[in-house]
């Protein structure tokens, strides 16, 4: 019986695979779509609307077997079972009309709005599923040109059974190597994704418990999201868990209309009905205006690095901490939304490695967090984690609301034998957290792990960057103005060593 479980998981990746790969390839004729960063969304939201009119077949067939009402969040000639579901369909100039203009000749023959500008325009007066359209398709195009590859596209999408659950356990894994292969093409661009290694590694250690909720502030394509769901999932043994899981566990938010797509995508596939994302920047409220309503039990992120906000922003934090680099708002920010005793909140936070060393405004942002905050642990990642749009060097903050800092405990994450960094071919696997793991659960000093007492912090003048006592110096995570001095001293010394061999040399001649 397993084998032929197996066998079908197979095939079915197969199948799925396969329906992709060749809906990919239609779009690269398309003169309209410039690689992957266009058609990997394009390929999205078709998806996102084929899987909402599947969803929609099963809630109306509970509803009419429960003897309710229901009220479809798309209404007809707008459900993909009017436009898309037909094969061949409508097709060609007629398509591209349907989907592109404010009005056209709609399926039914009658004219109205186009399929794009009828999305955009739902609204709800509770906010269910049509606020939620409605907020992915304000910053959705449709960048093909031919209707009739258009209508290829559809009608590969449409073999697709959203109904399955195997079907979508699939396509959500399939989903997320598209999201990778953005991230590939994105470049510089793709500060959106990241590793799921080290997501997995920070929702594990924050152990997230079904009642609390999960936050991530800057949520890009949904990675913290959907493993904090599937962690939470497994706890679930009610349907009264199933419904708070669904309800109130699990919040975002993303003010980029791309990745915010692909988030809704993202948690959707892997079981959210109703994903609760903020589309708007979650930096746009006063930290002075923030109370207790506004705070959650748990906070992991990966905020973006050296970004720039508008003044507008800048305002809604402290004089002596406005700073232009958005990490820095977002590290605020977070502080502020955790919860306070009795229940202290906790956080997960990537930084990059200028947070620790950083002085002035960043300096004065780090008092704070020892002071009032429990920062106790900074797990140090090595070279090229975030390969291949940065080299920066990052460095993962776990701190709580229990109390003040009394001592920040260090974890430097090693490099595999022989490696000097990760790249985008070999990366960070989970399992090389597993020492680190271990170290968590059952905290000693050793060559990787060593612990600083506050007051040294204080002393330093809240710098961060503390080296491995117990190991050798990494260059990388030296402070700017230490690494010069560094290379100084090799260079004197080098020029040392150079003048005694002319030297040596002399004397034989």
């Amino acid at each position: 019986m397993p084998a032929k479980s197996d066998n079908t998981q197979v095939t079915t990746a197969q199948r799925l695979g396969s329906i992709i790969k060749s809906a990919r390839d239609i779009m690269r004729k398309d003169k309209g779509l410039n690689g992957d960063l266009d058609r990997l969304p394009m390929l999205t939201w078709i998806m996102f609307l084929k899987f909402l009119d599947d969803s929609e077949r099963m809630r109306e067939e509970k509803a009419i077997m429960a003897g309710g009402r229901f009220r479809p969040a798309i209404e007809p000639p707008y459900r993909w079972r009017d436009w898309g579901a037909k094969e061949p369909g409508i097709t060609g100039p007629e398509l591209i009309a349907f989907v592109n203009n404010d009005e056209a000749v709609r399926p039914d023959g009658k004219r109205g709005a186009g399929l794009l500008a009828y999305l955009r325009g739902l609204q709800s007066e509770n906010g269910d599923r049509r606020d939620v359209i409605a907020t992915v398709f304000k910053g959705t195009l449709n960048r093909m040109i031919d209707g009739y590859l258009l209508r290829d596209v559809i009608n590969r999408v449409n073999s697709i059974q959203f109904t399955s659950s195997d079907e979508i356990h699939t396509l959500s894994h399939l989903y997320e190597s598209l999201l990778r292969e953005m991230r590939d093409a994105a470049g510089d661009s793709g500060e959106f994704y990241t590793p799921r290694s080290v997501i997995r590694f920070m929702v594990e250690v924050s152990d997230p418990r079904l009642g609390e909720t999960v936050l991530d502030p800057a949520c890009g394509t949904g990675g913290f999201l959907v493993e904090s769901y599937r962690h939470l999932e497994e706890q679930c043994k009610t349907v009264q868990d199933r419904q708070t899981l669904q309800n109130s566990s699990v919040l975002g938010g993303e003010a980029k209309p791309l990745p915010y797509l692909l988030a809704q995508m993202n948690l959707v596939l892997h079981g959210m009905e109703s994903p609760k994302i903020d589309p708007d920047n979650s930096l746009r409220f006063p930290l002075r205006e923030m109370g207790d309503k506004d705070r959650g039990d748990i906070i992991l992120t990966n905020p973006p690095f050296g970004g720039e906000e508008q003044r507008g922003i800048l305002s809604n934090f402290p004089e002596d901490k406005q700073t232009a680099e958005t990490a820095l708002l977002f590290l605020q920010l977070i502080m502020r939304k955790l919860r306070r005793p009795p229940k202290p909140g906790r956080a997960g936070v990537v930084v990059p490695n200028g947070t620790l060393f950083g002085d002035g405004v960043c300096a004065r942002i780090k008092e704070e967090l020892v002071t009032n905050f429990n920062l106790h642990t900074i797990v140090r990642l090595p070279n090229g984690v975030f390969a291949p749009y940065t080299s920066i060097p990052t460095n993962l903050l776990f701190f709580d609301r229990s109390g003040p800092t009394k001592e920040v405990w260090y974890y430097e994450q090693p490099l595999p034998e022989g490696r000097k960094s990760y790249t985008k071919t070999r990366p960070l696997q989970y399992e090389e957290f597993d020492p680190c793991l271990a170290w968590w659960r059952n905290r000693q000093e050793n060559d990787r792990a060593w612990r600083v007492p506050v007051k040294q912090i204080v002393e330093s003048g809240y710098n961060l960057d503390v080296k491995n006592p117990n190991g050798k110096q990494d260059l990388e995570h030296l402070p700017p103005e230490q690494l010069a001095e560094s290379i100084l001293r090799k260079e004197q010394r080098i020029a040392e060593i150079m003048s005694e061999v002319k030297q040596v040399l002399a004397e034989k001649r």
